[in-house]
């Protein structure tokens, strides 16, 4: 088998790693991937990013498989167009992939579905925005309509930081047209987790839990950046947290999914609030998520691979998707300044052997030696029979790796 996956972060990394472990899959590419991906057994990397040369690519070197990584093209479309000439695709119609590429239209299927999520309104005009946050009660939270790299939703404690985020949004356009649209929302109290799942569009085979942690400093504080480290399973998803998600969020999603017939067959994220009121829905996600990926891939027992063509010949129902015991923790290393202004093409370099497994993310190998190119750097997973366990690793590990400017939180998992 030749599977192509597209994408360069630490969450294509942890692909190219998992679906190198089937034997049948004699080469993976990765377009562009990075340094960390271009070290891995199997792969080569690609540098084409573009959909018709991905579609090109594809059909010269009769790909069997592509695996979508990032959701900027499943918003553009790129499965109908695989799909289109035969070649098989992991990913959402760009239709489905809605479900994403706006929260409006998110949150307006939930509405129509019966899904648990929080009060909104939608605007489209600064001033009707800035009139209701006159009125609204605080904490409320601001969402960009569109992509923004998971930087794209704001708490705000009070009106003069709405009104701030307003002008941010939709008059400096710092979300390049994401955010001329937005979703203002109902704040809710309580803890997140990413409940990653897979879906043929008939059926939703969820993955073990886990806990992103957003925000850039310790203690959930600073503005929220795309994931500075993860936890698997989510401690918070008791048994009848689960039983209420699957009933109240994950089964109706897939009825909405078959009612407006959606051509999906791909990876589904649901972001969800535990609260004291019960679990609530948050957001969806038409792809794996980055860095969740690279803490719940590691403790997957059955083959990626194998689930993946289950899911494209629609027999999900019958797939037998097992675990192994323990937990996952993936720490994020970063570049001084991220999510805001930062510096790169600094030396990375590993002091010892590490535990654990390194995925590397804004980083690429120039003349063997690997280097800084981009704001989340690299992550750490190890797995431990604790979460105690697996966090002490990850950290131990962390604490062997060098570059000028690497930050890092040190509670993930706490």
């Amino acid at each position: 088998m030749k599977v192509l996956i597209i994408g360069s972060g630490g969450r294509e990394h942890a692909l190219v790693s998992k679906v190198a472990e089937n034997p049948s899959v004699e080469v993976v590419y990765c377009a562009p991937g990075n340094g960390g991906t271009q070290r891995e057994n199997k792969c080569e990397n690609i540098n084409i990013t573009k959909i018709d040369e991905l579609l090109s690519f594809a059909l010269e070197n009769r790909i069997d498989i592509t695996i979508v990584g990032s959701e900027e093209l499943l918003v553009q479309g790129i499965v109908d167009k695989f799909k289109e000439i035969g070649l098989k695709i992991l990913g959402p119609s760009q239709k489905a992939a809605r479900l994403e590429g706006s929260k409006a239209y998110s949150k307006e299927f939930m509405k129509k579905y019966g899904i648990k999520t929080a009060a909104y309104e939608v605007f489209e005009n600064e001033n009707s925005a800035l009139e209701y946050l006159k009125k609204c009660e605080y904490p409320i939270v601001i969402k960009a309509d569109g992509l923004a790299a998971g930087k794209g939703v704001v708490i705000c404690n009070d009106f003069i930081q709405a009104k701030s985020s307003i002008n941010d949004f939709m008059i400096l356009d710092i979300f390049k047209g994401s955010g001329k649209k937005i979703v203002i929302e109902e704040f809710l109290e309580g803890v997140e987790a990413s409940i990653l799942s897979i879906t043929d569009g008939k059926t939703i085979l969820p993955f073990i839990s886990s806990k992103d942690h957003k925000q850039i400093f310790d203690g959930d504080k600073g503005p929220n950046t795309g994931g500075m480290g993860v936890i698997a399973p989510n401690p918070y998803c008791i048994k009848e947290v689960l039983e209420e998600f699957e009933k109240h969020i994950l089964q109706p999603t897939l009825v909405g999914i078959k009612e407006e017939a959606m051509d999906y067959k791909g990876i589904i994220f649901f972001g969800i609030m535990i609260t004291s009121k019960g679990v609530y829905s948050l957001e969806y996600n038409v792809r794996l998520g980055d860095p969740e990926t690279q803490a719940v891939l590691p403790l997957m027992k059955s083959d990626f691979v194998d689930l993946v063509t289950s899911a494209l010949e629609g027999d999900l129902q019958n797939f037998d998707l097992q675990w192994n015991s323990g937990y996952s923790c993936c720490v994020i290393a970063a570049s001084k300044g991220y999510p805001g202004s930062y510096k790169t093409g600094f030396e990375i370099s590993e002091q010892e052997k590490l535990q654990g497994k390194l995925f590397l993310a804004g980083a690429n190998e120039e003349d063997g030696v690997l280097k800084t190119a981009g704001g989340r750097v690299l992550g750490v997973t190890a797995l431990g029979e604790t979460a105690d366990i697996s966090r002490e690793t990850a950290y131990a590990d962390m604490r062997k790796i060098q570059f000028q400017g690497i930050y890092y939180r040190t509670d993930i998992g706490k």
